[in-house]
This record gives C-alpha cells, sequence and structure tokens, in this order.
C-alpha cells in the first residue's frame, strides 16, 4: 500500500456510478472516453479510489461503508418488463 497522497480528478458520490450487477463493478464516464472503475468488493474493503484503465486519472469516491451492508446499489439500468 502506498502512503504517497495523490491527486484526484473529482469527487463523485457513490449513487453517481452506474452499476453492473453481473461483475459487481461501478463506473463512471473518465474525459478521456473510458470510465472510471471500482468493484463491490474493493468498496467493502474501504477503498475509496477509482481509477481509469486508459489514463492516469483518479476519482475519490464519497460513500457511507454503512450503506453497502445494506446493500446498496447505484444507478442500475431498468430491466423490468412494462405492463400493459
Amino acid at each position: 500500500i502506498c502512503n504517497l497522497m495523490s491527486v484526484f480528478h473529482d469527487e463523485v458520490e457513490l449513487d453517481e456510478f452506474d452499476y453492473d450487477e453481473e461483475t459487481e463493478t461501478y463506473t463512471y464516464p473518465c474525459p478521456c472516453g473510458d470510465l472510471f472503475t471500482i468493484t463491490l468488493g474493493e468498496l467493502e474493503d474501504g477503498e475509496d479510489v477509482a481509477r481509469c484503465p486508459s489514463c492516469s486519472l483518479l476519482l475519490k469516491v464519497l460513500y457511507d461503508p454503512k450503506e453497502l451492508e445494506g446493500g446498496l446499489k447505484a444507478r442500475v439500468p431498468s430491466k423490468a418488463k412494462a405492463t400493459s
């Protein structure tokens, strides 16, 4: 673990991230065109830095660890079937 101070591109609330239930990964658009990513497991372990795999930018993820225990999920694209 590196104890160097990180410079963040931005700070973003976890509920602004998209969540993929299949991969348990939260994503947020990066200015480079790729996506910042952080997994549910990383969040549960206390991690709060989302990284972009295509550039050096970092995001500080703002969230309450207690909410993860309650099964917090960010915006999940609706897959509900329309009823008529």
